[in-house]
């Protein structure tokens, strides 16, 4: 199959009446103060009340991203010290019979929330880089910032990589992951999509014919698969997935699994989903979490954490759709102690 890019290169409780809560995003589910202490309060109460999760949940669990800077700041002016670095030694790490007490879980989902949303990104990328886990589940961190993250902030994740482990995020790629998939992921996490609503139809359709071919003969990761679904935008991917079935039958992730390629199919399959429909990935990475024996709960505290001043409201809508059951009611059926409260806040729901 003979490349075509160069064709188109086009002071305040910690527990407030529901009446002094909205909503911090549009589809967001965070619930945040009509009116907020000050960064120093904030950053005043939390430093006495680090061993009362109830404390710290009242006040992280209902400030915005841009509240939570300004509390950092606020808090290394008045202690300096990082409020990242005493929540991670001071908080308590839950209460036993819960199970947090060994895992750890409600100190790691709050020190997530809190952090720089770039910095936690890039850390929880290199966890997973750093893991070198069998299958392509632990790399869905990296599949989530650069096929259901704006372009900037990916580019803010990349920035925060080199800052905190000295080398870039395509460099651990390559050493950490298995070719094939190295070549797909360094092609997602070095693109900078356009971010605005343009579709071209004739590009859609050729495309389509494109990547239909690379799937019949079994070219995955041809070089105008990765060119096409790392540089195109969200927009003009989901126009080119809907030419492709209406001109070849099925849905373009059912005939990548005809493939049968393994880890390089469900690679494939994860960010066709998250470009498509990120809400209904993260419903499928929250239902995954919570499905069978045992909690996934860094799976869990991701999705949750990384979605609810985005579009969470839409991912309980899509889980509703899938899995005919309440996103909450299941979570809150899954999770208990400090860390299930912290979560619940963060899904909008009154503790």
């Amino acid at each position: 199959m003979k490349s075509f890019k160069k064709l188109f290169t086009n002071k305040s409780k910690a527990h407030s009446p529901e009446s002094s809560f909205k909503f911090g995003g549009e589809m967001g589910s965070l619930k945040v103060l009509d009116v907020i202490p000050s960064p120093e309060e904030d950053s005043e109460k939390l430093k006495g009340a680090f061993q009362d999760a109830a404390v710290v949940i009242g006040i992280l669990g209902h400030r915005d991203a841009s509240q939570r800077k300004k509390i950092r700041e606020a808090y290394q002016q008045r202690y300096n010290k990082s409020l990242i670095d005493a929540l991670s030694s001071e908080l308590p790490k839950g209460d036993f019979l819960s199970g947090d007490f060994v895992t750890g879980c409600f100190r790691k989902a709050v020190v997530l929330w809190t952090s720089d949303p770039s910095e936690r990104d890039a850390t929880l990328a290199n966890e997973a880089l750093k893991s070198k886990k069998e299958g392509v589940k632990h790399l869905e961190i990296i599949v989530e910032m650069s096929c259901a993250s704006s372009p900037m902030h990916l580019v803010a994740v990349r920035q925060a990589y080199c800052s905190l482990f000295h080398c870039s995020l395509e460099e651990d790629i390559v050493t950490s992951v298995s070719a094939p998939l190295k070549k797909i992921l360094v092609g997602l996490v070095t693109s900078y999509r356009y971010d605005k609503e343009l579709v071209d139809m004739d590009i859609a359709n050729l495309e389509a014919d494109r990547l239909h071919e690379a799937i019949k003969t079994k070219e995955l990761v041809h070089d105008d698969v990765v060119y096409i679904l790392s540089t195109r935008n969200f927009y003009q991917l989901r126009t080119t997935f809907e030419c492709y079935k209406k001109k070849h039958g099925n849905p373009i992730d059912k005939d990548i699994v005809k493939s049968r390629n393994g880890d390089l199919e469900s690679l494939l399959k994860m960010i066709i989903l998250c470009i498509d429909s990120p809400e209904k990935h993260f419903a499928e990475v929250i239902n995954t979490s919570i499905r069978g024996w045992g909690t996934d709960e860094l799976a869990l505290t991701r999705a949750i954490v990384s979605r609810a001043e985005i579009d969470m409201m839409k991912t309980r809508g899509e889980y509703f759709n899938i899995y005919k059951s309440n996103l909450v009611d299941a979570v809150k059926g899954d999770i208990s102690g400090d860390y299930g409260k912290f979560l619940l806040t963060l899904l909008g729901e009154k503790i």
